[in-house]
């Protein structure tokens, strides 16, 4: 077996629990983490500013996610759980400047949480999982994708950077964005984001000063984000408005 081959069968066995083992590998690591965190500068006000900014760094990846989901046609390689599906290509779009967005978009999720530590070897760490992680999928994804469409997929590959933008090559989706398709399809990560940062807070809190606090503001965003994310699920579950079709 390659190289290249064990790469591709590692990354469907990843494939598959791609939603399971980053959140896993959080629960166990970032208490280690939070027990050697400290307040920048020991102020706590500092440390809300570099909890902003980092919480930043993960709406922008969001964001990104939430950009991709509102164009992306029902069917697209990589939002599937189980197995491998695509009957279409995506050559447009976001997907005409960068082959796996949505593991880009990853990342900047997980690299501002690894920063809201301040620890630079947990950085360091998360950037490595990332790679040897999400390189498995890629490498996965790409070997079903060339067997599925061959010459235009290694036409597109040929063009098309694998993580890092390549913003000169925009070519517009010929689909218009769907604001419920996008909604639908990351409410659930949109929330895990706001809430882990909330629940980082206040154990940055517990680690560092031995009690449990936040601030009002942390607070009621969390609040807000629970109570929009009810409302999304039953919307989802018990109605068809954020149904689209060929979405």
């Amino acid at each position: 077996m390659t190289v290249m081959e064990t790469l591709a069968r590692q990354g469907e066995r990843f494939f598959r629990w791609r939603s399971y083992l980053p959140p896993a590998l959080a629960f166990t690591l970032f208490p280690l983490a939070l027990l050697q965190m400290s307040y920048p500068f020991g102020s706590y006000g500092a440390y809300e500013v570099r909890t902003l900014l980092c919480l930043l760094i993960s709406l922008g990846g969001m964001t990104f996610r939430f950009i991709i989901a509102g164009y992306i046609p029902q069917g697209t390689s990589g939002t599937n759980t189980r197995e491998q599906k695509a009957v279409s290509l995506n050559t447009t779009g976001i997907y005409s400047v960068v082959r796996h967005p949505l593991y880009l978009g990853n990342f900047l999720i997980w690299l501002g949480l690894a920063g809201f530590t301040g620890l630079w070897w947990f950085i360091l760490l998360i950037v490595c999982f990332f790679c040897l992680f999400y390189e498995r999928i890629m490498v996965a994804e790409e070997n079903f994708l060339a067997g599925q469409f061959g010459e235009e997929f290694f036409a597109w590959v040929r063009e098309t950077p694998a993580i890092i933008p390549r913003w000169r090559n925009w070519r517009p989706s010929p689909l218009p964005f769907s604001w419920r398709a996008a909604v639908r399809r990351e409410y659930r990560g949109f929330t895990a984001v706001i809430l882990g940062y909330y629940v980082l807070m206040l154990a940055g809190t517990l680690a560092v000063e031995g009690r449990l606090y936040a601030s009002l503001t942390s607070s009621l965003l969390a609040f807000l984000t629970l109570v929009g994310y009810l409302m999304v699920r039953y919307l989802k579950k018990h109605t068809n408005f954020l149904q689209v079709a060929g979405r």
